[in-house]
Order: structure tokens, then sequence, then C-alpha cells
């Protein structure tokens, strides 16, 4: 176990969140173990934000949770036909959705698991004990309790605009919410964020929470969002003027030894994302626990974005198709390439960028030996070495295509390239569903980039040039020499490059404006389908029909 416990994790589940799936947005307390009974000091208040980082994690453990933040976007597609993460956005999107459901009922969660914690925290409590002093200790609590609570808000409002705005503990069943407007919750995030930058250290109070540069850019880009460039560019400042924080420029880690690597690509390899590890750009980072550990709380990303290269065939001299390679744990295992880089997102890439490159995207394989494959597998039953197509030998290197875009009528391509920022499996069951490799959230980049923005809309392009330009250079990119070059789009497109599968791009796209345009104009596996309607997504039809005493209005063009 890394920093949670299973145990004290389910406790909190139990008793702060028990009833949720009765009821899409009230909180229940059981009658046995409940708030008075464990949120009563220190230690209590900390198996509590275990509970609600537990819970946080969701971001990045089922596919269902990434279709609504990547998926159906300009540089990510599906790359198959199934319920769940493919979108024909005519009929799929609808009120009756169960993905849409679960992602609301599992953001409403977070709310009432933080306002727990919060109406507890101002009762008689025994803060002593930790690392602090009692007074600071009950800051931090709250603070990071409210900017989780801001973080699951700004997902609500993204997603569905106008949500019930709930910043106390509710009491008893209540069957009358009102939507409160977009604004106001987008008022409400800002103030918990602001708070939460306060009290959150600068680095995190264990391995896993959110730190306090991680808040200041969720800040900045709300400010973003509501048209406050000014205010973006102050926060983004208090991030980058950090001297804690800093870009990885340099070679690092565990595989320093790699010469076809590099300092971008260092920073998603198992064993460097954490802080601790060396990695100090990342300002968030979600932990997931060991294989046949107490929790086994792993996550989807790799199944969902690896792709299918087992059942890729390749042509021998003989004329006889084989699929040669076989899973293996530096391979990432077993994916499924439910989600899949657009052609546009692989052809934005200068051949000479890190970010291009084969140690971290994905381009083409290698034959290897049984040997070669078994490298980093401690499974009981040795991995078979890679099937060589007639005219091949061990050694030979195939390529990925990607020549045809991904279509309605093309998909399931099974030699196409993938981003290997989200790779991992267990080393002793490469066909693992679920992978466990702590992921990079948020990272400094992601601040420079919106540092940019904020500059770029106030009229000062040649600051904005500047930190793209840090963010290029360190990729060895071809630097840009033209200020009038930034625009939105441009910044989009480096966004793009950096942040891909890490950022929640539909939410950035939604942000920005620019969803619908450049989903229309990238994706053709589903984007085509798009109507403005489907900018936001339905109310589940649940939450309609459980507010028995007030009317809950349906988002329009449903």
């Amino acid at each position: 176990m890394k920093i949670l416990n299973y145990i004290i994790s389910v406790v909190l589940v139990i008793i702060l969140l028990a009833g949720c799936s009765k009821d899409v947005l009230e909180e229940n307390p059981p009658n046995i173990l409940s708030g008075p009974t464990i949120l009563k000091d220190y230690n209590g208040f900390e198996a509590a934000m275990n509970g609600l980082y537990y819970l946080a994690r969701y971001a990045r453990w089922q596919s269902e949770k990434l279709e609504n933040a990547l998926n159906g976007v300009d540089n990510m597609t599906s790359n198959a036909r199934r319920s769940d993460i493919f979108w024909m956005w005519t009929t799929s999107n609808n009120p009756s959705d169960d993905d849409l459901l679960e992602t609301w009922q599992w953001l409403y969660e977070i709310v009432n698991a933080s306002n727990t914690i919060l109406y507890y925290a101002d009762q008689d409590i025994d803060w002593r004990g930790g690392p602090d002093t009692p007074e600071n200790n009950k800051l931090r609590v709250v603070a990071e309790a409210r900017a989780i609570r801001g973080w699951a808000y700004r997902r609500l409002a993204y997603s569905w605009g106008d949500v019930p705005l709930v910043l106390t503990m509710p009491q008893g069943i209540k069957t009358d919410w009102e939507r409160t407007p977009v604004a106001e919750v987008r008022k409400a995030i800002i103030s918990d964020y602001k708070f939460g930058q306060q009290y959150v250290p600068t680095e995190a109070s264990l391995q896993g929470r959110i730190t306090k540069g991680a808040v200041q850019t969720l800040l900045a880009e709300m400010y973003l969002t509501i048209g406050k460039p000014d205010s973006a560019l102050y926060w983004c400042n208090q991030v980058i003027n950090n001297p804690a924080y800093a870009l990885t420029t340099e070679r690092y880690g565990v595989q320093l030894s790699d010469p076809t690597g590099s300092a971008f690509g260092d920073m998603f390899k198992e064993g460097n994302q954490n802080r601790e590890q060396g990695n100090k750009e990342a300002l968030w980072v979600f932990q997931f626990e060991l294989y046949n550990s107490i929790d086994e709380q792993g996550h989807q990303l790799s199944r969902s974005t690896v792709g299918t290269y087992n059942s890729w065939k390749v042509k021998g001299t003989d004329g006889k198709e084989v699929a040669p390679f076989q899973y293996t744990f530096e391979r990432g295992g077993r994916g499924k390439s439910y989600f899949a880089p657009t052609k546009w997102w692989i052809d934005s890439y200068e051949k000479k960028d890190d970010r291009a490159q084969n140690y971290i995207l994905r381009t083409s394989f290698r034959l290897q030996t049984q040997e070669e494959n078994n490298r980093g597998y401690e499974g009981v039953k040795p991995l078979p070495a890679d099937k060589l197509p007639a005219g091949y030998n061990y050694g030979d290197t195939i390529w990925l295509k990607w020549d045809k875009e991904i279509t309605a009528d093309r998909y399931k391509v099974n030699d196409w390239p993938y981003s290997r920022k989200g790779e991992g499996t267990s080393t002793i069951d490469v066909q693992a569903d679920f992978a466990w490799t702590d992921q990079i959230y948020i990272r400094l980049a992601d601040t420079y980039l919106l540092r940019a923005e904020a500059q770029m809309k106030l009229g000062h392009l040649n600051e904005a040039m500047a930190d793209i330009n840090v963010i290029r250079g360190r990729s060895h990119a071809t630097l840009v020499t033209d200020p009038n070059t930034i625009t939105i789009d441009y910044i989009l497109d480096e966004r793009s490059r950096e942040l891909f599968i890490e950022e929640e791009r539909r939410m950035t796209l939604l942000r920005t404006r620019k969803w619908y345009e450049r989903t229309k104009a990238h994706n053709f596996f589903g984007g085509e389908k798009i109507t403005l309607r489907d900018t936001i997504f339905p109310i589940p039809q649940d939450v309609i029909d459980t507010n028995l005493t007030k009317e809950f209005p349906q988002n329009p063009g449903y």
C-alpha cells in the first residue's frame, strides 16, 4: 500500500456515502457507523480524507469516467464499437444513459463526502496529532476538502451546466432540488479553490493528495473560464514562480539508461511519476494500489488506450499473415484500444519532437525473443517469444500505420499508434483488466500553457509565445518565432501535443468554446454526428424522476 488503507477507505464510503446508489443527490447516514463516531479527532479526519481521495481517483479508473473527459474530441476517438465507450451522439447521448448517471452519482458522492467532512470539522474536534499544530491541522483538512469539492463541481458544471449547488451536509431526504445557474456554481468553485490554496501545502500532505500548485492551476483555469485572464495570469505566476515546482528538462529515473528516452518521456514511466521519485513537474498524481494488495483499485487507462497489438497481423514473404506480437509487461499488457488518437493528432507533431518518439508515442514494435519478452515479468509461466512472419528476424522493427482515418466503416484498427503515457499492467498477469501504475493528473506544463492562454487573451503575444517556447524547447520542437502565430487554436494544438490523455480534453474544448468546431473537423468516428445540443449532457432521467416535489428541468434538446 502507498497511502490508502483499504479498510479505512471502505469505512468512509459506508459512513459518508451510503444511500447514494438509491438517491442521486442525497446523503443518508447509516444507523450504526456515522460521522460523530469517526470524525471526532485528527486521525478520524485523516481516514476520511483518504476515502475522499479514493473517490477522486475514479477519474482515472473506469473507462466510463474517461469517456466523458477524453473521448469524442478532436484528438481522440473510439477504436471500438461498444455501448459504454462509443458515442453515436444522436441516440446514445440521452437521459437514460447509465454512464452519465454513474458519473453524476460519482461526482455528487465526492460533494457529499466533502460536505460531511466540512460539517464535522466545525464541531468540537481534537485536532492534536500529525505534523502540525491543531489549528493548522484543521485548516489543511478543510482546505483539501473544499478544493476537492470545487474540483467535483468543475466537472459537473462543464458536463451539465446548471446543477444543484450543495455546500452543506443535507439533513434528511430532500425531493425539491433546484438547478443553480452555472455562473453561481463557478463562483462557488472559485471560492473553494481560493480558500484551498491558502492552506493546502506546497508538498502534498500524503503521497497522492493535491498540492498548492495544483489548486492554484485549477483556479487559473476557472478564471479563464469566466473570462478573467488577468486573474488567471496572477495564479499561474504563483505556481510557476514557486521554486518547489520545475519543468523536467533532464533525463532521470528508472529508464535513464535507455538511449531512446527523453526528459519528457521519463515522467510517465512507472517509478518516475511522483515528486518523491524526482518528478518536480508533477502537481497532483493519482495513486493506484499494487496488484493483489488489500485495496486492488487499479485503473483502466492502459486497457482503454493501449493498442490491440496482439491482434495485428503482418504478412510474411510467403504471403501468409501472422500475428507476431505477444502481450508483455514492457508493452503495457493487454490493450483494448477503446480510445485511439485521431490521425490529426498524430500528424500534428514534427518528426524531431520528443513527444512523438517511440519512447512515449508508440509508432513501431520490435520483434523480440522469449528472453526479451520476459523482462520485468514475474509470473510463473514464461511468456512466449514473438512469432516470426516469413522473412523476418528477431530485432526487426515493424511500423504502425496511420495513413487512413479511423471511421465508422474502419475501426478496430490493430496497427494504429497510441500514447504510452497510460501504459501499465501487472508484473505477474500481463492480461489483467486493470493497471496499477500511478498516473500524473496535473503538472506544471499545464500551468505554463494556461499562462500562455491568459497572456494571449490580454494581448501579450510575445509573453504567450515565450511560454509556449518553454514547452516546445523542452521537447526539441521548432520554436515559434512569430508572435502573431499565437491564437487560441494554436494553444489548443500545443495543449493537445503536450497533455494528450492527461488533460480532460472535452472540458478544455468546452471552456474555450471550441469543442463542436474542432471535434467536427478532426474526429470521424462519432464526431461527424455531433450537434450543438451535445455541448452539454442530458440530465439523467433518474435525477428528474426522484425530484418528486419540484420540477427539475431537462437540458435543451433532450
